[in-house]
């Protein structure tokens, strides 16, 4: 449509009063400040006299913006961790059959509140109780009481005895910060064993144990490695290296979830269909690989909170290491694992191997992120996607164990493989004062043997307390609501029994996602 000329000026002016007009205004001086070099002076700072600070309130300010950029990255960092979550509940839904998803959905999102509230009630201060002051979190020593034996003239500690629902001495910003951090690594503890025990186990057994992961199973052995603990201080006591070093928890976490698995589904026994008379076993695919494989991408991406952010400071330029060695860890894991399987085992590229692969990456490198070299990373990658497919086979083939999503070799084996790498691999040019012990911390290879000795103790500790512990918290189970549903329901699918509504619906179940199948 033509405009008039009236119409025309108008529209001249109206486009000259809301677009030149401003750009020439823009051009004289201005108290605006686009750069932000001129944002943030000395009249920002808290003062007794506005605009002129003293050096001291200079130091202070200094001091409280470092302490708030380490607070603003471990809350961060926890974030993404806590989002891996929703990772381990896509892969374990994609790697188990359809009729099971909503029940295996359900645990995965069920878990997450029951081990908080046991962690917050309890498992924080059984696990953090007697820490000590946290330099980078502002140096809070509220958390001073540990419970400790004497043996052999030394100080062994067991278990933290303050911070109990997050009140009195707890009740501060640090700590509140620690626990959200450590809350989430807890989780993935707990998670672990909802992939290996999937499609039969009793949704009220379940309830149960996620109550028990987050106040006593998971919280003991952290406080050992992680609350200064006796194999914290197997370096002050003994002169094993720095003690028992883990990074980011291949132990605390991961081995712990990987044995309780191990433990949960032996007892739990295999899903019907799953061996033949005769002990082989048969294939039972999941229904959704790409779900699975969109999972571990959020995985993958949660790991980049879970690594670097251990160092729980974001001034500590070492996260740069801690990331790109995560990084190349998982790539070489799930190329080691893919070629593994595609060249030696069933001559395919399994997808779900593939995922496997790269998470049993991530689970190694774990614990020596912030110690390594990144051809060690990759070379640490590399071993972990061969042992996840061999470990799958093994737990499979040899133990006749039903492990439906791989989480004892993903998590267990590579959890142990991650922590002795450490011992073996650290290069010594991180972790000055690690645990009390001055220098920093070297493996076998760069010139001390005594730290490898060390985590191998780490690793003998994890199976024997957590596999004990395990036993006992799921016989208890067990004798209490039963672990295991009863036979039809399995058959039938868990979701319309144990959740009272299907995990899809208007979606046809074939039998290839049903039934299992011959190798």
């Amino acid at each position: 449509m033509r405009l008039n000329g009236v119409k025309f000026w108008v529209f001249l002016g109206l486009f000259a009063a809301s677009v030149l007009l401003p750009g020439i205004a823009l051009a004289a001086p201005s108290a605006a400040d686009p750069s932000g070099a001129n944002t943030g002076t000395a009249a920002d700072i808290t003062a007794a006299v506005a605009g002129a600070p003293t050096l001291a309130e200079v130091a202070a300010t200094v001091g409280h913006n470092k302490v708030a950029i380490n607070f603003v990255w471990t809350l961060i960092t926890g974030f993404l961790v806590m989002f891996m979550q929703a990772g381990f509940a896509m892969v374990e839904s994609g790697l188990t059959r359809a009729k099971n998803a909503a029940h295996t959905m359900a645990m995965n999102f069920m878990v997450y509140p029951l081990g908080m509230l046991g962690f917050y009630v309890c498992g924080f201060a059984f696990m953090f109780g007697g820490l000590g002051p946290v330099a980078t979190l502002g140096g809070y020593a509220g958390l001073n009481h540990e419970f400790t034996i004497t043996l052999l003239g030394k100080s062994f500690g067991l278990i933290g005895l303050k911070g109990f629902c997050l009140t009195g001495q707890a009740y501060d910003v640090a700590l509140f910060a620690l626990f959200l951090f450590q809350m989430v690594f807890m989780d993935t503890t707990a998670t672990i064993p909802t992939g290996s025990m999937a499609e039969r186990w009793k949704y009220s057994a379940f309830f149960i144990y996620g109550i028990f992961v987050g106040t006593i199973i998971y919280p003991i052995y952290g406080n050992w490695v992680w609350g200064g603990g006796w194999l914290a201080t197997l370096g002050t006591n003994f002169g094993l290296g720095h003690g028992h070093v883990d990074f980011a928890g291949s132990s605390v976490v991961h081995m712990t979830g990987g044995v309780l698995a191990l433990v949960g589904a032996a007892i739990l026994g295999p899903r019907i269909g799953k061996f033949n008379r005769d002990g082989s076993p048969n294939a039972i695919p999941g229904h959704n690989i790409p779900m699975a494989v969109i999972g571990t991408f959020i995985l993958a991406f949660g790991w980049f909170g879970f690594n670097p952010g251990s160092t729980l400071a974001g001034g500590d330029l070492r996260i740069a290491v801690v990331a790109t060695n995560t990084m190349l860890a998982s790539a070489t894991g799930a190329l080691a694992a893919t070629l593994w399987m595609w060249w030696f085992r069933t001559k395919k590229p399994d997808p779900s191997m593939m995922c496997n692969g790269l998470l049993a990456g991530l689970v190694a490198i774990t614990a020596p992120c912030a110690f390594v070299t990144a051809p060690i990373a990759c070379f640490i990658g590399l071993v972990s996607g061969v042992l996840v497919v061999e470990a799958v086979f093994f737990v499979e083939g040899v133990l006749k164990i039903d492990d439906p999503v791989g989480a004892v070799a993903v998590h267990g084996v590579n959890g142990a493989w991650g922590v002795l790498a450490l011992g073996l691999f650290a290069d010594g040019t991180y972790g000055d004062g690690w645990n009390g012990v001055a220098g920093t911390v070297k493996g076998l290879f760069y010139g001390d043997p005594s730290q490898f000795t060390a985590e191998v103790i780490g690793v003998l500790a994890n199976v024997v307390y957590v596999g004990i512990v395990g036993f006992l918290v799921f016989k208890g189970i067990d004798l209490l609501v039963g672990n295991r549903v009863k036979p039809e329901d399995e058959i039938e699918g868990l979701d319309i029994p144990e959740m009272g509504t299907p995990g899809y619906v208007g979606v046809k179940l074939d039998k290839y996602s049903e039934t299992p199948m011959s190798r």
